[in-house]
């Protein structure tokens, strides 16, 4: 595979993986003002060793992975300036913990986008349109449809439930198929 096109792809999951990565490592140094810092460690380890990294494998849990050795090393730093840390044994747990939490994630973000490709083309934009962060009101997108607001919350209503029925139902076919 071409160099250049194999960082543009690393940098894309590198990308992707950020708000992942940074919960994940919160989640090991909870309350602890370096989690930060941690973030930018494990980033920076993760590009030295981007070499490492075989597309087509798992990116996130890979760089959980590094993640997690690089929070080992902060509490080593921490353990050394006589702060409590946390047992390996609850980072193990933990780690499988969020691991687990984000494959879930990532299951349900797959059959929403499913789901939301099987609705009709003015449904997909209504939602859309509503849940976008740079939206106008619903009174805005009602003028512009012509519709009436309670109309629109009716239909959303509507949406919502057929969305949430929809993903259950994929969730559960997945599972059914393991």
């Amino acid at each position: 595979m071409n160099e250049n096109l194999k960082e543009t792809e690393f940098v894309a999951q590198l990308t992707e993986a950020q708000l992942p990565l940074r919960l994940y490592v919160q989640a090991l140094l909870p309350g602890d003002s370096a989690a930060h810092d941690v973030v930018q460690q494990a980033n920076a380890t993760l590009w030295k060793k981007r070499d490492d990294f075989v597309l087509g494998t798992n990116f996130k849990a890979w760089a959980f992975s590094v993640a997690r050795y690089e929070v080992l090393n902060h509490r080593k730093q921490q353990a050394r300036d006589s702060r409590l840390v946390f047992g390996e044994e609850l980072d193990l747990v933990l780690a499988q913990d969020l691991v687990e939490r984000d494959y879930e994630t990532e299951r349900r973000h797959e059959a929403l986008r499913g789901c939301m490709a099987k609705l009709r083309q003015q449904d997909r934009e209504l939602i859309l349109y509503r849940y976008s962060s740079t939206a106008g009101t619903l009174d805005d997108f009602a003028q512009r449809m012509g519709r009436s607001v309670g109309g629109l919350k009716v239909t959303l209503h509507r949406l919502r439930n057929a969305l949430l029925t929809c993903i259950e139902k994929q969730l559960a076919t997945t599972e059914a198929a393991s």
